[in-house]
């Protein structure tokens, strides 16, 4: 089955084609700058955004793929959670263009797609697994026992890890996306300059909170007499040092817990450096075998979408003629899949 993958959910338009015998076809991404000089997303702009974009993309993938849109079997797109007008942009076209064609279409959990998405490697995971997904709207610890059993055994009281990177790189200054080039700086800063709490820690549980990190962020900014190029890079370092320590901890209680063999690591902070070599050593020290994707599905991207969507496809679900988009929507939401 060959499957287009619409993912329109915030600020960038992913777009893929995923064939069930010979795997990602093809795939581009398409993320938005229009926002950099507003400091954060404008919906009303992002879904503007998509409507230029979508179709030149759609074309695009099909090429590279050497296909035309007569040669697909199903469509998936994502439902939500997101943007209700970027949502609606890619759930309407996806639905559309699969009526004209007479193929089954299907919407897609966003959070589904980025758990999915290490499937997406040669060495892709097996069930159950623990999964640690964090992103800018969420950070969440899961255990996966197949597609669509889900349990949510930690969650975010308030700021999520993305959220928090992004607003502490805007203390900083940094231009929009702010969590990525705060990652980067950091890696100039000073190692024993400034040291961060580790929220959440102290206490048992599974949960995580950042908001107090932010604000302790911001006091550290406002203390210092000169923000110079190295002072921002210092704190950015801390800051940094403070939530990946954080969630590694986190991480070896929940694996210590759920005595999990397997850990997924999946979100747009999945592909941060630090985090991925502090969770390497915590693996290798409790001998569980580690999953990421490649950085380019760790963010927003049509090629989870797709994949996920194939699989439920293939185990027949499919959407009926209404198109509805679900801008908060919890994981656990999601349905088992019925294989049968």
């Amino acid at each position: 089955m060959r499957v287009l993958g619409i993912e329109t959910s915030c600020d960038e338009t992913g777009i893929a084609i995923y064939d069930s015998i010979l795997g990602l076809l093809s795939h581009t991404v398409y993320s938005q700058t229009v926002h950099s000089s507003f400091g954060g997303v404008v919906p009303e702009l992002a879904s503007r955004d998509h409507v230029q974009k979508i179709l030149p993309l759609i074309e695009q993938t099909l090429y590279q793929a050497g296909m035309t849109v007569r040669d697909l079997d199903g469509i998936a797109y994502t439902k939500g959670p997101g943007l209700a007008g970027a949502l609606f942009i890619g759930a309407m076209l996806g639905r559309t263009l699969g009526f004209t064609l007479g193929i089954p279409t299907i919407g897609v959990h966003h959070l589904e797609g980025h758990l999915l998405a290490p499937f997406l490697e040669p060495n892709p995971p097996s069930f159950p697994f623990l999964a640690l997904l964090v992103s800018g709207g969420h950070t969440e610890l899961v255990t996966v026992n197949e597609i669509g059993d889900y349990q949510l055994i930690g969650d975010t009281l308030d700021d999520a890890v993305g959220e928090a990177f992004d607003k502490t790189g805007k203390l900083l200054g940094l231009d929009y996306p702010a969590g990525a080039l705060l990652s980067q700086l950091a890696e100039k800063g000073n190692v024993h300059r400034f040291y961060f709490p580790r929220p959440m820690v102290d206490r048992p549980g599974l949960d995580f909170s950042f908001s107090g990190l932010k604000t302790y962020a911001a006091q550290t900014v406002s203390s210092c007499q000169i923000l110079d190029e190295q002072t921002k890079a210092d704190i950015a370092y801390a800051f940094q040092a403070a939530v990946v320590d954080t969630l590694t901890i986190k991480c070896r209680r929940a694996l210590l817990e759920t005595r999990a063999t397997r850990l997924v690591v999946a979100g747009g902070v999945s592909a941060n450096h630090a985090l991925r070599q502090s969770l390497k050593t915590l693996c290798q020290q409790h001998h569980v075998s580690l999953f990421f994707s490649k950085p380019i599905f760790c963010t927003d991207n049509g090629a989870m979408i797709a994949y996920a969507g194939c699989q439920r496809l293939i185990a027949g679900e499919q959407d009926g003629l209404s198109v509805n988009v679900y801008p908060r929507l919890s994981l656990t939401e999601c349905t088992k899949l019925y294989t049968g």
